[in-house]
């Protein structure tokens, strides 16, 4: 599995018009790209900026040219970046996910405590 991740700053004022431009472009062409596992928006404020990072999960590196193209280190940026971005990396790092821990579910989990002996 890879990990794609990519950071970007805007106007701490534009944060959540950023947010929900992202959440129709970005945000939907990862999901609906064959090979995607998940999708994470990051965001926080810093200073007079709004820093974000989008962290995606990828069955392969097969998988994320089918989003990036076969350049696939450099960023996908979307028309309106340019009016938004005050900040941002031209391209995106990627990891091989060496651990990944699914969480327990607590309603499904055998393992709680036990029921009182009285």
């Amino acid at each position: 599995m890879i990990a794609r991740v990519w950071k970007g700053a805007v106007r701490k004022e534009d944060g959540d018009a950023y947010s929900a431009y992202m959440q129709e472009t970005g945000v939907a062409g990862y999901a609906k790209t064959a090979g995607n596992r998940g999708v994470w928006m990051l965001r926080r404020d810093v200073g007079e900026r709004t820093e974000f990072m989008m962290f995606t999960l990828w069955d392969s590196l097969a998988a994320v040219k089918g989003f990036a193209g076969d350049e696939y280190e450099r960023a996908v940026f979307y028309p309106e970046d340019e009016r938004f971005l005050v900040e941002r990396e031209l391209t995106s790092t990627h990891y091989e996910v060496d651990t990944h821990v699914q969480p327990v579910d607590p309603l499904r989990s055998s393992s709680g405590p036990s029921p009182n002996p009285r």
